[in-house]
C-alpha cells in the first residue's frame, strides 16, 4: 500500500447536503443455533470482536448509504469505495442527490479518509475542481460518522465496541451467505473509551456532539467472525431547516454500511500539500 501525506490545512468544512452533519467468539453456540440457544453475552461479544476480525481481514470493497427524511421525502446518499484496515485507509466515492452534470451524470465527491483526516475532491463550494480539501476528522462534532455523507467501514465496526443490551435475532441470507443478525445499542462513550488509537479522537467528538450518546444498531456477522453489514441509527441537534428534523428538535439520521470482495487489492495515495486547497470554503 502506498500512502502520501499531505499537511494540515486551516479549513472550514459543511459537505453539500449532509446533515452535519476471524474470529468466532469463543463459547458461543454453533451455527444453526435458534435465537434461544444464543445468550445476551454471547451476542455481545459477537459485535464487539468486529473491529478486531477486520483489521484481520484485511481488505474489502464497501457500499454505503445515509439517509433522511426532508419533509416527509427521503433523500439517500450512497457511496462505495476500497478500504485496508490493517492501514486504516480508505478511498470512497459519494454521490449527493441532485448533483448531476449537463450530460445528466452524477460527479461524484471523492474521499479519502485515514484515522486522522478525510480529503474531498469535487467539494464544490468555490474549491477549484483539481484540488483537495482536507478536515481534521477529530475537530468535526460527529467525528465525521456522517458528515462526509457516508459512514466508513472502519467507524461503523469501531462503535461496536460500544455494543450494549445486544440480541441475536437469527440467521439470514446477505447477498447468497449465511450471517448472523444481532440488534442492540452503542454506547458512543463506552465505544470511544474502547476503540483502537485510529478511531479513539473520532469517536470522542460523536460521544460530545450527538444528541444521544446511545446509537441503536443492526449487525450482520458472517460465519468467520466478519462484519458484513451494519445499520446505525444517529441523532444529531437539529438546526433551522435542517433536513430529517423532528418535533423534538433532533435529526434522525439512518447509516448503512455493506462490506464485501475480502482481499481486493487496495492502493490509497494521499495528495501532496500543493494540492491542499487551503483558502475558505463557502456554506452551501
Amino acid at each position: 500500500m502506498v500512502v502520501k501525506r499531505g499537511r494540515t490545512a486551516g479549513i472550514l468544512v459543511a459537505c453539500a447536503g449532509v446533515v452535519l452533519m476471524t474470529l468466532s467468539v469463543a463459547g458461543c453456540s454453533g451455527w444453526g443455533a435458534a435465537a434461544a440457544d444464543v445468550s445476551a453475552a454471547e451476542a455481545r461479544a459477537a459485535v464487539r470482536e468486529a473491529a478486531e476480525v477486520l483489521v484481520e481481514s484485511g481488505t474489502s470493497r464497501t457500499r454505503t448509504a445515509v439517509e433522511m427524511n426532508s419533509g416527509g421525502t427521503r433523500v439517500t446518499i450512497r457511496g462505495a469505495g476500497v478500504f485496508d484496515y490493517a492501514a486504516g485507509t480508505g478511498r470512497l466515492e459519494v454521490v449527493l442527490p441532485g448533483e448531476a452534470t449537463e450530460d445528466g451524470e452524477r460527479r461524484p465527491i471523492v474521499e479519502l479518509i485515514t484515522s486522522d483526516a478525510l480529503y474531498m475532491r469535487n467539494r464544490g463550494a468555490g474549491v477549484p475542481a483539481d484540488k483537495w480539501v482536507r478536515v481534521d476528522t477529530a475537530g468535526l462534532p460527529d467525528g465525521n460518522l456522517v458528515t462526509g455523507g457516508a459512514t466508513d467501514p472502519i467507524s461503523a465496526a469501531e462503535l461496536l465496541r460500544g455494543a450494549r443490551s445486544v440480541s441475536f435475532r437469527g440467521e439470514e441470507r446477505l447477498h447468497g451467505e449465511k450471517v448472523r443478525h444481532y440488534r442492540g445499542t452503542v454506547d458512543l462513550a463506552v465505544a470511544a473509551e474502547e476503540a483502537g488509537p485510529r478511531a479513539r479522537k473520532r469517536l470522542a467528538a460523536a460521544a460530545e456532539g450527538l444528541s444521544r450518546r446511545s446509537v441503536p444498531f443492526d449487525a450482520y456477522v458472517d460465519e468467520r467472525g466478519r462484519l458484513r453489514k451494519v445499520r446505525h441509527r444517529f441523532t444529531f441537534p437539529a438546526s433551522a431547516g435542517a433536513p430529517g428534523r423532528e418535533g423534538s428538535g433532533e435529526v434522525s439520521v439512518v447509516s448503512t454500511t455493506t462490506l464485501y470482495g475480502f482481499g481486493v487489492p487496495v492502493e490509497v495515495e494521499l495528495p501532496e500539500p500543493e494540492d491542499i486547497y487551503t483558502g475558505r470554503i463557502a456554506v452551501p
